[in-house]
């Protein structure tokens, strides 16, 4: 910390972040220590909180950790937000900016830095795995995989038992035996093979070829009757049966190479399908004289392999440049004598976004004949899916599908940003040839068997729990999703966003509409509207008050003090009470959201029940169920609150009724 803040200057910090929150709060309290210099204390008083800021992190994380172990179908968002304290919601509200793509179309005038570019609707390709008849197919290969032992990796398995305590292993207590590491290395295997067919046929054969070459190396050491193989006595085991194994295996891996070797890069549909592609979009550019292409895949072997294949046919035929980058190899480049960092593959692939004209000074042309040049197609890996601003390009490429469906966004995201130049923006996937429920069906399978056994070492490898399936369900879900649409983070059905955590597109909305009718601050007390029920949106009556006491906050629970708000039904049955204020405002700006003109057949129903208002006693009767709503509430908490630890809340903060409270105004829903 003393490294980053200097002694004796006033800290300011604005700190810009795509993913502050994964699945641990700590993240955003780790930046937030950046603002109050190490010293929580200054922070809270600051802010005004109730509690320490490292304290409110703490029982956040505890209650996320708590909801992340619940079921599928109670793992809900209204679930978590529920049993999150006001501290929490209170301090996020305070420090926290929280700005998505559509809130920033929506809501800000972008004129002078450029609007988003149009998404395109996706591509989606289904390659066969080769053009050769009567070929083996993915299916056929990955039923092939379930068929291995891929014993190489078990060792442990064929120790005698008398010998078996000799060999143990200690990971800081936790507990993972020696023959649950290796089960879960062995699956861990069957899953990387899975991903590499579905990445390409040359990444999966540079793979088999690996494994042979290890089990043959394991059987040579065997049959010479070495004294030690993989750190285990030959004595202490059933090399026999071990031997036995690996030689099926050996088999399995020499017939599948067997079928794999016809399929060279002439016979390698994916691969012709994408050169296809490529002279199609160079052809017929979607943005004016944009030829600019970028290519994801998973694996650095894919990359390599398309880098192969690709650079000099696209130079010779088009006068392109490729280039190459992943997180494991150096970078490559089809321009002469280029210098091939990191940061310059990424600036002469996007130079407007990048600035290439402010860093590369013509003075050094001579020397650096290529800083004239462009590149107009990149190949890479997942090392660039994040932090990086490539909105030069207007194509984008998953040569494969990535197993995490934010990671497809996130990769989607390097062209898809404020300020492009382009006007559209196209996303094409390469999908696996079967069918999207068979492909996870299998996926799952596999991935499943690695988590049961590294997680709980038990030797089942075909536990499946509720929240793997419900896991397996979502991400089913949400591919078949980005089958048809470029989503947001936001927009996914599962899982938390930083906007549900806070009041902030509230906020936007209410600041939407003072624009438009800034005289709303003079408006009369008790105005009220009528709405139609829709959904899960049952009849009733909506209450919005004011605390007449500004100091007074009820439990310190209600996150919109001093204003308070209640739903019932017709019959006087509380709905969503004073504490679940966002439920209350997401149900209030479903029903009235864009409604620009009132509804004359529920408006001449409301004036007919009331005699044109002159008869209110039935919400009259609502409204004090509803005060009393709030009291009831009051008293079980403060009941609750002389058997618990630290400070009552009885005699506190008493509410009298109908007196403390003004009508702002209500919602008949119809």
């Amino acid at each position: 910390m003393n490294r980053v803040i200097r002694t004796g200057v006033k800290t300011k910090v604005l700190m810009l972040s795509a993913t502050p929150v994964n699945n641990r709060f700590g993240d955003l309290k780790n930046q937030l220590q950046l603002a109050y210099e190490g010293r929580s204390s200054s922070f809270d008083e600051a802010l005004g909180l109730g509690k320490n800021v490292d304290d409110i992190f703490t029982n956040a994380q505890k209650v996320y950790n708590h909801w992340a172990k619940l079921k599928a179908e109670e793992r809900t968002t209204e679930r978590l937000l529920n049993d999150l304290s006001y501290d929490f919601f209170q301090l996020l509200d305070a420090v926290t900016i929280a700005r998505s793509r559509s809130h920033i179309m929506k809501y800000y005038d972008t004129s002078a830095i450029g609007e988003f570019p149009h998404r395109l609707p996706p591509i989606s390709r289904r390659p066969k795995l080769t053009d050769i008849s009567n070929a083996i197919n993915f299916k056929d290969i990955a039923t092939e995989l379930d068929n291995l032992n891929l014993s190489i990796y078990t060792p442990s398995l064929y120790l005698h038992d008398s010998a078996r305590n000799s060999y143990t292993i200690d990971y800081d207590g936790s507990g993972l035996s020696i023959d649950g590491r290796e089960k879960g290395l062995r699956n861990l295997m069957a899953t990387n093979l899975l991903k590499r067919l579905e990445s390409s046929v040359n990444s999966f054969r540079l793979t088999l070829e690996r494994i042979t070459a290890y089990i043959n190396e394991t059987i040579s050491l065997i049959d010479q009757e070495a004294e030690e193989i993989r750190g285990f006595r030959l004595r202490d085991m059933d090399y026999i049966s071990w031997r036995r194994d690996l030689a099926a295996d050996q088999e399995v891996l020499r017939m599948l190479l067997l079928m794999l070797e016809d399929i060279t890069p002439a016979h390698d549909s994916k691969l012709q399908m994408l050169i296809a592609d490529l002279k199609e979009k160079f052809t017929h550019p979607i943005n004016k004289d944009n030829r600019k292409v970028l290519i994801f895949t998973a694996f650095a072997d894919t990359a390599d392999y398309l880098y192969q294949e690709l650079a000099e046919r696209i130079k010779a035929d088009c006068g392109l440049n490729v280039a190459l980058i992943t997180g494991s190899t150096e970078g490559k480049c089809a321009i002469p004598k280029f210098e091939c960092t990191f940061n310059n593959v990424l600036t002469f692939f996007s130079p407007i976004s990048k600035d290439k004209g402010d860093i590369f000074d013509e003075k050094n042309a001579a020397k650096k004949p290529w800083i004239h040049e462009n590149i107009d197609v990149l190949i890479a890996t997942d090392c660039i899916s994040e932090g990086q601003n490539l909105q030069d390009c207007d194509y984008l490429i998953n040569y494969d599908i990535h197993w995490n469906p934010v990671r497809i966004i996130q990769r989607f995201g390097r062209i898809d940003r404020i300020g492009s130049r382009n006007k559209e923006i196209q996303l094409v996937n390469y999908w696996p040839d079967m069918e999207l429920d068979e492909y996870i069906q299998l996926k799952g399978r596999v991935e499943s068997r690695m988590k049961a056994t590294v997680l709980t070492s038990t030797g089942d490898d075909n536990l499946l729990s509720d929240n793997e399936k419900g896991d397996l369900e979502y991400r089913r879900k949400q591919l078949k999703h980005l089958q048809e649409e470029v989503i947001d983070i936001e927009d996914m059905d599962t899982g938390i966003n930083i906007m549900d955590l806070g009041l902030n597109e509230f906020r936007l909305d209410l600041l939407s509409y003072i624009k438009e009718h800034p005289d709303i601050e003079h408006a009369p007390f008790g105005m009220n509207a009528v709405a139609g029920a829709k959904g899960d949106v049952k009849p009733g009556v909506i209450y919005v008050l004011k605390n007449r006491n500004n100091a007074v906050n009820i439990d310190k629970k209600n996150l919109l003090h001093p204003f308070y708000m209640v739903y019932l039904s017709d019959d006087g049955e509380v709905i969503c009470d004073h504490l679940h204020p966002k439920k209350l405002l997401d149900t209030l700006r479903l029903l009235c959201k864009d409604k620009k003109e009132y509804d004359r057949n529920l408006c001449a129903l409301l004036s007919k029940e009331t005699s044109d208002g002159r008869h209110m006693e039935h919400y009259s009767d609502l409204l004090q169920k509803a005060i009393d709503s709030m009291v009831r509430i009051k008293e079980e908490s403060d009941i609750d609150s002389l058997f618990s630890l630290g400070e009552t809340t009885a005699l506190t903060n008493d509410i009298k009724g109908l007196d403390d409270f003004e009508l702002i105004t209500f919602l008949v829903i119809r």
